[in-house]
């Protein structure tokens, strides 16, 4: 069966990343297999990890120690959907820690430069709305926060300013 992997590439921090989404994520972070470079490669020495498999949320990836010569950027980010405020919180303070930053619109960078949504499923649901000027009001509400708050959502699609 074939099936898609996502490459994430670190320079020489692989391994910290993976400590640090395992942490984040519980149990919905498998880990997987680890590959040894057999020589010496632009991104590291024979012997070091060079690659790390693991899937999130069922979803496959492979954090790569691949050197300096590229990093993450706004291009691409992996979006959370998350149950409720507590989870919402609680990875957006495990994924900001130590040198992470928050962006807007419940985006951030975690310290490795790899960016994130955490999307609330209410967000998601009142951004559906059947009604137009609720979805405007969530829009608005939603575009001017860093990390989404959920009561400040429900509020603005009641119509509270």
């Amino acid at each position: 069966m074939s099936g898609l992997t996502t490459c994430l590439w670190f320079d020489g921090r692989a391994e910290e990343a993976v400590r640090l989404y395992a942490s984040a994520f519980g149990d919905a972070f498998q880990p997987g297999r680890v590959l040894r470079a057999a020589s010496d490669y632009p991104g590291g020495r024979a012997g070091s990890v060079l690659t790390i498999d693991f899937t999130l949320y069922g979803q496959a990836f492979f954090a790569m120690n691949g050197g300096a010569q590229t990093a993450f950027n706004d291009a691409v980010s992996l979006q959370i959907d998350t149950a409720d405020q507590a989870e919402t919180d609680r990875l957006w303070d495990a994924l900001t820690a130590d040198g992470g930053a928050p962006i807007a619109c419940g985006w951030l960078k975690d310290r490795f430069g790899l960016r994130w949504q955490i999307t609330p499923r209410r967000l998601t649901e009142l951004m559906h709305h059947d009604d137009a000027e609720v979805r405007a009001r969530v829009m608005a509400a939603m575009t001017a926060m860093v990390k989404i708050d959920i009561a400040a959502l429900e509020a603005a699609a009641g119509g509270a300013a």
